[in-house]
């Protein structure tokens, strides 16, 4: 497959991404709560998807041709709510407001609430599902969308994951890319301790899905993955992006404290002159 992603844009999305991860940290530790290493985790997928894949368009979110978006692991938020501010569909002062009594930007999506939202997610193991609804009625009505799940790994024990994982392929659904945010870590530890996924691989496989295996944090393999990922026909994708916690900052990377506490006043101040060094 040839990779459509050049050095100038790599750059770019590079950019892009550091920005987005610098207003995750500034926006929960305004807050004072959220997510913030699950959001560093799955930046860069976030900010390819938005930045350069889908097809979307902020001056008009009803759009019926749109690809969709569909953040899973509805506690990562922050990421999803810096990436639709970044690229147009709200003001990025709204950020500072995150989690605020009668602000639009709650703990989790609220397609009423969120312009650019698809979907109201938290709950854990529903995306899937969702999109496959979605998946099947845009098929009906013959449009020619693409959706895309993100799914969290401490997510992927749940039994709804599987049950929808069936329910895609057994409906041939090569309109659904699910990608992994597949960091090791869940808020009590690690993956590996507490309910191993693996072999995850051999899992998606053996539930009908075409898979591809790659570093969640490298433009280039998420540019190649989700590109051929357009060419498979008669089942859906699963991209299984291995990444980070806490991506971009040290004292977070790898560390599940960070699934759910945001940073204190100093440690932003630390973090931010960390990634405005790197």
């Amino acid at each position: 497959m040839k990779n459509i992603l050049n050095e100038e844009e790599e750059l770019g999305l590079k950019r892009i991404a550091k920005k987005l991860r610098i207003n995750v940290l500034k926006m929960t530790t305004m807050a004072g709560s959220g997510h913030p290493g699950g959001s560093l985790s799955s930046a860069d997928i976030v900010t390819f998807l938005f930045f350069k894949k889908m097809r979307i368009d902020p001056s008009n979110p009803k759009w019926n041709e749109r690809d969709r978006f569909i953040l899973s692991k509805g506690h990562s938020a922050p990421i999803l709510y810096a990436a639709l501010a970044e690229i147009g569909f709200f003001p990025v002062d709204w950020l500072w407001n995150l989690r605020r009594f009668q602000y639009p930007l709650q703990g989790h999506p609220d397609m009423n609430t969120t312009p650019g939202v698809e979907i109201s997610t938290g709950s854990l193991g529903q995306g899937l599902s969702v999109a496959n609804g979605l998946a099947l009625a845009l098929k009906l009505q013959n449009i020619n969308s693409k959706i895309y799940v993100l799914l969290g790994d401490g997510e992927s024990q749940e039994g709804q994951v599987w049950e929808a994982a069936m329910t895609s392929s057994h409906k041939k659904l090569d309109n659904i890319c699910a990608i992994v945010d597949y960091n090791g870590l869940q808020i009590d530890g690690w993956i590996k301790d507490i309910k191993s996924l693996e072999p995850l691989k051999d899992k998606w496989q053996a539930f009908g899905w075409h898979v591809f295996e790659i570093d969640g944090h490298n433009f280039f393999d998420i540019s190649n993955a989700l590109n051929e990922a357009d060419l498979i026909k008669g089942k859906p994708s699963v991209i299984i992006a291995h990444t980070i916690k806490g991506k971009g900052v040290s004292f977070m990377e790898n560390k599940a404290r960070y699934h759910g506490i945001a940073l204190t006043p100093k440690e932003l101040e630390l973090a931010l002159k960390e990634l405005d060094e790197n």
